[in-house]
């Protein structure tokens, strides 16, 4: 671990405090409860569960164990109900606002939706926390941000216009969530989250992230389609890195009004990731020895490439990554092989 997050996890240690994490039962939501819990911490989740799901909770309580979990309160509610928000950051130190409303072709198909829960509801959660004198509130930000600048590495100041209702969402979010800090003093912290991946990260559904969804049909040996002929490339970036950077992002004295790529600054292409995912299943999978992807038109909205500049991280919240993507799929790989009712339907 990064010295400033051995430091941080020692102190909280010692001094445990309040958190809320909004979209708990999600995939980052889940990883935070989890590793919160794990440091001994006083933990709300509140979810709706749109899109997160009650098995998850349930996998981090038997991770934890009852000592720890005695430690979780769950509330149900919705972030576009405002008094639901209330009651969730009531007494809070510290909220790591997770929950929305992801995906860009969900968000262009259904423009409303994304906007009333990513908007409306990070509107809500932000007047909830002022309100509540939280110390300090972290946001899930988005690397859709960047639309069209066609910069490589992405770098915070740099901003396109918006390819999708998603990625203005949240750019959106960024724009209140630094009127709050001048007008009401209300300290925030986004993080430009850049394809994250990890155990409990649903493969089901139209909407499924790439890794769970091409490694569930790996092992089912259904076609995987790729978009393009596989030249896109990304930052993927796994899960444990980001609930680093969410509870350094939470305590860092210079890290408000700020929002961070978190990624790992490098970069692999989607023919790379497919051949990643097929090498580490083949030992158990031989159906796999002469798989191929199927090639497809490009997805509306996407950009081409994304790799993240992770220097300010590292500057002002002492940000370093455990895990690159090899280590990352690794750890991940044997979740997705082993929880056989949700890979394998």
């Amino acid at each position: 671990m990064g010295s400033a997050f051995s430091t941080l996890k020692e102190s909280l240690v010692r001094e445990p405090k309040v958190w809320v994490v909004t979209g708990a039962a999600g995939f980052i939501g889940s990883h935070l409860v989890e590793h919160l819990l794990r440091l001994g911490q006083s933990v709300t989740g509140f979810d709706n569960f749109a899109t997160g799901h009650r098995h998850n909770l349930e996998g981090v309580r038997k991770l934890v164990g009852e000592a720890a979990w005695s430690g979780f309160r769950l509330l149900e509610g919705d972030v576009r109900d405002l008094e639901a928000c209330r009651a969730a950051v009531a007494g809070a130190h510290y909220v790591l606002h997770q929950a929305a409303l992801g995906s860009v072709p969900r968000s262009i198909a259904d423009p409303l939706t994304t906007h009333a829960v990513n908007v409306d509801g990070t509107l809500n959660v932000l007047t909830a926390a002022r309100d509540a004198k939280v110390k300090r509130m972290v946001y899930a930000s988005s690397s859709s941000i960047y639309g069209d600048e066609p910069n490589l590495p992405k770098r915070e100041e740099r901003v396109g216009k918006p390819l999708s209702p998603y990625a203005l969402t949240k750019w959106i979010n960024e724009l209140y969530a630094a009127m709050f800090l001048r007008c009401y003093g209300l300290e925030s912290v986004g993080l430009r989250y850049f394809n994250v991946f990890g155990a409990r990260q649903d493969p089901e559904g139209q909407y499924a992230a790439v890794i769970p969804k091409w490694t569930a049909a790996l092992i089912k040996g259904t076609p995987v389609r790729v978009n393009g002929k596989g030249e896109i490339s990304r930052d993927f970036c796994y899960v444990e890195n980001v609930v680093q950077a969410n509870l350094l992002a939470a305590t860092a004295p210079d890290a408000a009004g700020h929002a961070f790529n978190v990624a790992l600054n490098d970069r692999i292409d989607l023919n790379q990731l497919y051949e990643h995912l097929r090498s580490r299943l083949l030992p158990h999978f031989p159906h796999l020895k002469d798989a191929r992807p199927d090639y497809g038109p490009y997805r509306e909205g996407d950009i081409m490439h994304s790799l993240a500049d992770i220097s300010l991280a590292r500057k002002l919240l002492g940000y370093d990554p455990t895990h690159t993507v090899s280590q990352g799929l690794d750890a991940a790989m044997d979740w997705y092989r082993g929880d056989a009712d949700v890979v394998r339907g």
